[in-house]
């Protein structure tokens, strides 16, 4: 096998991983519920041992550490968006099934279109106008769709949209300003560093602190942190290398189609032919809008051959 072929399948182990890793949030987060772990608390004891993680990471893979002054604020400010989306993803699952929550957060590119299109003018081209009306028809789809009462809560709908809105900011904001020349493993260091905060001051002034106990809980939380944290990022730097960002997004499928088997497998949540739908089109919108730009590419192609042959 040549080196190409092994790399581009290194590549896309390393995208199914990173996607899937992400997905067992919800496995690791509902156990330390039903232990009585607040979100905020669960949320602590991730960012901290994650920030231990990376920054372990990136001493051993000698990654830079270093923003300049101007990046610095930024970066406190941005991450007070990264860490809203945690907080408000986990408190989503309290309220509706988790595998609904985790597909409705998914469409957070399409919050990001509509974003650029609004506040920076970027023209609409028909393929994103098709994916986020297939984006919110699948998000009806699914709140009407569910015979179980957690998949009508209007509460967890809210909840796990304003997340993805959240995210989406956070990445407008991060590739509109001089952060984007930031390496990504740097980046998430410092939004996990930085959104601390946000646990610090809700503990302190609003939740309160609910320690962990147990060896179960304990192997969540530290699971929380390594695998949908630093094992996420790390594989899909490794993908983003081999495949390209466009095959790494599209592999990202993967992580709500991993929370929807785990909401079914071990949680015993239910999907109705309806559900199922919703969850088709908002993956079959996120695709699309990934695809966007080679696709508008290829119809232009076509039109041009269509004209030429006329």
């Amino acid at each position: 096998m040549c080196p190409s072929v092994s790399n581009r399948a290194r590549g896309y182990v390393a995208g199914a991983v990173a996607a899937a890793s992400y997905g067992v949030n919800p496995l690791l987060a509902l156990p330390l519920f039903a232990v009585g772990v607040n979100s905020d608390s669960m949320l602590c004891y991730r960012y901290v041992l994650a920030v231990i993680m990376l920054a372990v990471s990136m001493i051993v893979m000698r990654k830079s550490f270093h923003l300049t002054r101007r990046q610095i604020p930024l970066m406190a400010l941005f991450s007070i968006l990264f860490a809203c989306s945690s907080l408000l993803l986990f408190e989503s699952y309290r309220y509706m099934d988790v595998g609904i929550a985790s597909t409705i957060l998914f469409v957070y590119p399409v919050f990001v279109a509509i974003i650029n299109t609004l506040f920076y003018r970027e023209r609409l081209s028909v393929v994103t106008v098709l994916s986020i009306a297939l984006a919110l028809g699948g998000i009806v789809l699914l709140y009407f769709g569910g015979d179980a009462e957690a998949n009508l809560s209007v509460t967890g709908t809210v909840l796990v949209i304003f997340s993805a809105v959240a995210y989406a900011l956070y990445m407008v904001a991060v590739n509109r300003t001089s952060l984007r020349s930031v390496p990504s493993l740097t980046l998430t260091f410092y939004s996990v560093f930085f959104g601390q905060a946000v646990f610090f001051v809700r503990i302190l002034f609003c939740s309160g602190f609910t320690p962990v106990e147990g060896t179960l809980p304990w192997v969540c939380a530290v699971s929380l942190a390594l695998f949908p944290t630093v094992v996420s990022l790390l594989t899909m730097a490794v993908a983003i290398h081999d495949i390209g960002s466009t095959a790494t997004a599209i592999l990202g499928a993967l992580e709500p189609v991993t929370a929807l088997i785990i909401g079914v497998c071990v949680f015993d949540e239910r999907l109705t032919a309806l559900a199922v739908t919703g969850i088709v089109m908002v993956l079959v919108a996120v695709t699309l809008l990934i695809l966007s730009k080679p696709l508008i590419r290829i119809l232009r192609q076509l039109s041009v051959m269509l004209h030429v042959i006329k």
